[in-house]
């Protein structure tokens, strides 16, 4: 006996936005199957890639108990993704991504040195290779991954297809943003959907309504001001509850200045060559300081000087200040960016090129090391930047101490505009944490490679 059917009327702007339902289960579990597939697979070279090195010798003479203890432990990280849902991963917050492979990571480094002991009893040797090569098997799992997810968005298998429903402008908004933020997994589409997404609350006979016709309803919390990673739904007196950690809880500061401190020492150890260089070619371009020092705004408002490599001519605002004064296209790009592409206060060659590649930051480890700055957090602004922000925003800033780096610099660096360098630091400092921390020191590596937005 087939069940009974609601057909309840929904309400205008719900029904002007939903789609014929296609019988396309199959192929959509297709889709899914082939993506687990291929992200397994970008993990799995990952890890053969040292595998095969050490196995062949092309790496000098290691321990011979390496080689199996690696592709035991691999086998072992592997399944634990799996078992933690990262197989394909979709629709999962970055974070939360990445919380899942550090505790496969950590797992991992809690068996590997028993596996390679009872392969090698007593043989450290063993140990300290595997480890080595796990690790960067590890590392090299993170561009295969996000080749493999970029050819599946491009062959448009990547994604569980959507529809959008509720008001007009509202489904517009959302459908740009997954379009833009592909890797979350929601395709937006008009017809054969497998979720709706309801971006306002329905009442009780829409809602069951949708759920005959769509395999899975994810209704939109109302919630704008509510921080949207690491929450944990509640059943609190039959109403849902979300409970929100506390990111300036004293555990919480102390960590993240343990992390801050240990980033900190091994960046200037790992980069004081590079910056000994850039120190000679500053001095080969321009006579002068190397170093230049500005006083900027930090935690609570207090003014510190922040360092950085010296980029500019010595009378740099002289230059600006003219150019400013006789050129109408700059004075406009100034004002939306506070940033010049051609900017004539920058030495020549050098000046461009410390900046694009943010080595003029490098002295702010010190900035850290003194309690003056963290590594990540919203950037120290100048004055004049300082005065285009609204006074409540500036006082939001004020709240977290300046990073090195942000999310701004991961999401667009020169290219965004005041209003998206707000939004992006009113995000960072509404969801902070440590684990967005890493996320965001792990987004910058990729930023500074790829040199997008910088100039």
């Amino acid at each position: 006996m087939k069940p009974m059917r609601l057909t309840f009327p929904l309400p205008a702007e719900m029904s002007d936005s939903l789609a014929p339902v296609r019988a396309i289960a199959p192929r959509r579990s297709h889709r899914r199957m082939l993506c687990r597939v291929a992200i397994l697979a970008a993990d799995t070279l990952g890890l053969l890639i040292p595998l095969a090195l050490l196995s062949s010798g092309a790496v000098g003479d290691t321990a011979p108990a390496a080689v199996p203890s690696l592709a035991m432990v691999g086998g072992i990280t592997l399944v634990l993704n799996a078992l933690q849902g990262l197989y394909p991963g979709d629709r999962l917050h970055p974070q939360e991504t990445l919380r899942r492979r550090t505790r496969t990571l950590l797992l991992a480094l809690i068996l590997l040195p028993a596996v390679s002991m009872s392969a090698a009893p007593g043989d450290l040797w063993t140990v300290a290779v595997t480890t080595l090569a796990l690790l960067a098997g590890l590392l090299l799992q993170m561009p295969l991954r996000r080749g493999i997810r970029g050819q599946l968005y491009r062959s448009g298998v990547w994604g569980t297809a959507a529809v959008f429903v509720g008001p007009r402008q509202m489904r517009e908004t959302l459908a740009a943003f997954f379009t833009t933020h592909w890797r979350y997994g929601l395709r937006p589409v008009q017809t054969g959907a497998q979720i709706a997404v309801l971006v306002r609350r329905p009442d009780t006979a829409s809602a069951a309504m949708l759920r005959q016709d769509y395999p899975e309803v994810i209704v939109l919390a109302d919630m704008p001001d509510l921080r949207v990673s690491g929450l944990h739904p509640a059943d609190i007196g039959g109403r849902i509850g979300y409970p929100v950690g506390h990111a300036g809880a004293p555990g919480c500061v102390t960590a993240k200045r343990v992390m801050d401190v240990a980033i900190a020492l091994a960046a200037l150890v790992l980069t004081a060559p590079v910056m000994l260089l850039a120190i000679i070619c500053i001095r080969i371009a321009d006579a002068g300081p190397v170093f230049y020092i500005q006083r900027r705004e930090g935690l609570g408002g207090r003014t510190f000087g922040v360092l950085k490599l010296r980029t500019m001519y010595q009378d740099a605002d002289v230059r600006l200040a003219t150019l400013l004064e006789t050129d109408p296209q700059a004075r406009a790009e100034w004002a939306h960016h506070f940033k010049l592409r051609r900017d004539p206060r920058l030495l020549p060659r050098i000046g461009s090129f410390l900046r694009a590649c943010s080595i003029d930051e490098l002295p702010q480890l010190i900035n850290v090391l003194r309690g003056e700055m963290s590594i990540v957090g919203p950037r120290p602004f100048p004055d004049y930047h300082l005065a285009a922000l609204p006074q409540a925003f500036r006082v939001k800033r004020a709240s977290v101490a300046p990073g090195i780096t942000g999310l701004w610099q991961i999401s667009g660096r020169s290219d965004a505009d005041l209003s998206q360098q707000q939004q992006l630091d009113a995000y960072y400092i509404d969801n902070r944490s440590l684990w967005f921390d890493l996320q965001i020191i792990l987004g910058t590596v990729p930023a500074l490679l790829l040199r997008k937005g910088a100039y």
